[in-house]
């Protein structure tokens, strides 16, 4: 029996002490070698300590026949252990990576079951961390992947936690021929067509043989990297204070960033920068996809630039970037008459209108752009719709959404926009708050 192994226990607390705290403990527990160990090591614990109330979720995935029995394991485990067991039953969507929509429907079922101040606890490993490492570098992957799997992340409300990964796979072997321990062997594990498997299978043990210490100089090089994505951040905290300042249309609610301070910038901080930022809203491009943002970038004043990503699209408008999503990707459909405006109007795909102060006679509708609008304004006479719009620096992808007011052929006012948006005279204005739900941020 290893030293390290003896010490197994003690290491798990320690690495868990800063969430002693928690509202509660939550262990992924698929039946494996892993989580079998984590689950009992936990419950021994807390029978001699004050930990969090403990409890285990198991996702059944339903791709192999073999794992309908996992389940009825997995409870027996839990009801030998006194430890509540939750079994979430989820849709593995088809795509062209199993293993990620697999890891996506489970990590889904995670996040559902994980609240706030609470934590789930999964038992990756030292080997794991280093698999990680070769499989990301293989892909090309940057300082970010080359930092392994974090020790700690947000999850849902709550926090993913790792506390075994400075433990090895003959540790956890070790405790469970210890403590006679029966775990579930997954034969997809065996699979070499998956690619962790062929490097755990094939790579890794050749790459022992010759460097005995191989696993352990990769998750040490995996913390090097995570140190260094570190500091990546705090210079983009530095870049993006720069950028982050206020706009005149701050009320639309929109991640934006100006412009210029980026452009001082070199290409590497940029990208940084960006990538710090974007990593929130969407799935980030590898390097050899960011010609979109130097499209965006360098284009010329009149140009109407788009950087589209995963889950929305970069736009340039009024010396800034902005980011949309979700319902602003879409045309709001048409609205019609509004029958009561001392009620706010929800608007469909685009937030509420309200009318404030004194109402207008009506009756009232709300239209939105179609071109060729043309309003009175006192002192001013008719002036076309579209050169207000420019000469108050509406961006262009808001302008087919402002909401219009109307009676009968008469434009009123334009939502929002100071000096447009009502009569002073008569008292009232027309307040729009644009769409918020649906925007992609997490």
């Amino acid at each position: 029996m290893s030293q390290s192994n003896i010490d197994l226990p003690a290491r798990l607390l320690l690495n868990l002490a800063p969430w002693r705290n928690a509202k509660a403990w939550h262990i992924a527990f698929s039946g494996g070698l892993d989580s079998t160990v984590l689950l009992h090591l936990l419950a021994k614990l807390a029978k001699t300590e004050s930990l969090p109330p403990l409890s285990a979720i198991h996702v059944h995935h339903g791709l192999q026949s073999v794992a309908d029995a996992w389940p009825d394991h997995c409870r027996s485990v839990c009801d030998a252990l006194q430890v509540p067991l939750h079994v979430s039953r989820v849709q593995v969507q088809p795509g062209a990576s199993l293993e990620r929509a697999a890891r996506d429907a489970r990590y889904a079922a995670f996040v559902e079951v994980t609240r706030a101040n609470e934590v789930l606890l999964t038992g990756q490993h030292r080997d794991d961390q280093a698999e990680t490492l070769l499989f990301r570098l293989l892909r090309g992957a940057g300082v970010r992947g080359l930092s392994g799997m974090p020790r700690q992340r947000r999850l849902g409300k709550g926090y993913l936690l790792r506390p075994l990964l400075d433990a090895t796979r003959a540790d956890l072997e070790a405790y469970a021929a210890e403590h006679q321990l029966s775990w579930i062997e997954d034969p997809s594990n065996l699979n070499q067509h998956f690619s962790r498997n062929y490097l755990r299978h094939q790579v890794l043990p050749v790459l022992t043989a010759r460097w005995p210490q191989a696993i352990a100089s990769m998750a040490r090089s995996a913390g090097h990297m995570g140190e260094a994505q570190g500091l990546l951040g705090e210079l983009a905290q530095i870049d993006l204070s720069q950028a982050s300042t206020p706009g005149d249309f701050d009320w639309l609610g929109l991640p934006s960033l100006e412009l210029a301070p980026l452009e001082k910038l070199s290409d590497a901080r940029q990208r940084n920068a960006l990538s710090h930022w974007l990593e929130p809203l969407t799935n980030l491009p590898d390097r050899d996809h960011w010609s979109g943002w130097e499209d965006l970038r360098d284009a010329t004043g009149d140009a109407r630039p788009i950087w589209r990503l995963a889950e929305g699209e970069l736009h340039r408008a009024g010396g800034r970037v902005w980011w949309l999503s979700g319902a602003w990707l879409r045309p709001p459909p048409a609205v019609g008459a509004w029958p009561d405006p001392a009620l706010p109007r929800v608007l469909p795909d685009n937030g509420v209108l309200a009318l404030t102060g004194q109402m207008p006679d009506g009756p009232l509708q709300i239209r939105y752009r179609e071109g060729g609008e043309v309003m009175d304004l006192p002192g001013r006479g008719h002036r076309d719709l579209k050169r207000l719009l420019n000469e108050s620096a509406v961006p262009l992808f808001v302008r087919g959404r402002l909401p219009l007011l109307y009676k009968g052929q008469q434009l009123l006012a334009v939502a929002n926009l100071p000096g447009l948006d009502g009569s002073t005279a008569d008292g009232w204005k027309l307040c729009w708050q644009p769409p918020s739900e649906d925007q992609g941020l997490s």
